[in-house]
């Protein structure tokens, strides 16, 4: 049974038009334990300004490292969502993070297999998803970097999607980065699903959704950039919390909300929850151990 954290996803602060630093030492203030950092290639102008939160590769790794170091706060992991199935996309901007990740001190570098091309079949999207993952695990492998797996596009959309693309290439360093809105969106039981990945989960997206946004988009769409703040939507957190509490890993519950007010309330929330469970065992799960 691993260590639960709370960490945030750096999303909260993209609507406040602030930088990276400033974004994490916010986190910091509120008292989260670790950021979830967004990498992207090239340079993109408003990143350059200091009004986005997301940091280029062609960065110096230890642009993050100081940032975190200086707040004192810790990186889960890395937010570099590229296409699986488009390899010509994903293949070297993934191998990049995965790099980056082992530089900046993240261990898990985060994707999802889509969108995908709008002409290629399902079986072909598959080969293409194998040929990309396979080369991403070897530069992870021999990092030590995770490859968290995120239920976000069309073939992650239900369980037996997640389960065929993380069964597509056999290493360790592939794992699951579930996100609880997402699977909830999709129109499943997002705590049945996430007992039967708990013994691969290497990261955990902790989103709420409100229930204006159930009512409108549920069974609708594959996912969601962004919840409501923890506590505040249709998401059991006390469930969430106590299945994750049988992975067998040290697990970081990152929060995905879009504002900083969001942010303060989930982590309030969310840090009176863990409190309660410190030093309690876990209920009995019935978890797939493959």
């Amino acid at each position: 049974m691993g260590k639960l954290s709370l960490g945030i996803n750096m999303e909260f602060v993209r609507h406040h038009d602030k930088s990276f630093e400033w974004g994490v030492e916010k986190a910091a203030e509120l008292g989260y334990d670790y950021v979830e950092p967004m990498v992207h290639w090239g340079r993109e102008l408003l990143s350059e300004a200091g009004y986005f939160h997301s940091v280029s590769m062609l960065d110096d790794p230890y642009r993050i490292r100081r940032a975190c170091e200086k707040a004192g706060i810790g990186i889960s992991g890395l937010s570099a969502h590229a296409p699986l199935c488009k390899p010509e996309a994903s293949v070297e901007y993934l191998k990049q993070a995965v790099r980056y990740a082992a530089e900046c001190g993240a261990p898990v570098v985060n994707t999802d297999e889509g969108p995908k091309a709008p002409w290629t079949t399902e079986d072909e999207d598959f080969a293409l998803m194998r040929y990309s993952l396979q080369e991403v695990a070897l530069v992870a492998e021999a990092r030590g970097i995770s490859i968290g797996l995120e239920p976000h596009q069309q073939y992650s959309k239900h369980p037996a999607g997640v389960d065929r693309i993380y069964a597509l290439v056999d290493s360790e360093a592939i794992g699951i980065n579930f996100d609880t809105g997402n699977s909830y969106l999709c129109g499943h039981d997002p705590y049945e699903w996430l007992t039967s990945v708990a013994f691969r989960l290497v990261h955990l997206h902790a989103k709420d959704i409100s229930v204006q946004h159930s009512e409108e988009t549920r069974g609708k769409v594959t996912g969601t950039p962004v919840g409501c703040a923890c506590g505040e939507g249709v998401i059991d957190w006390e469930r969430i919390l106590d299945i994750c509490r049988v992975a067998p890993r040290d697990i970081v519950l990152s929060v995905e909300c879009g504002t900083v007010e969001q942010a303060e309330s989930s982590i309030n929330y969310l840090s009176e929850l863990l409190n309660t469970y410190q030093g309690k065992e876990p209920k009995l799960h019935t978890v797939n151990s493959a």
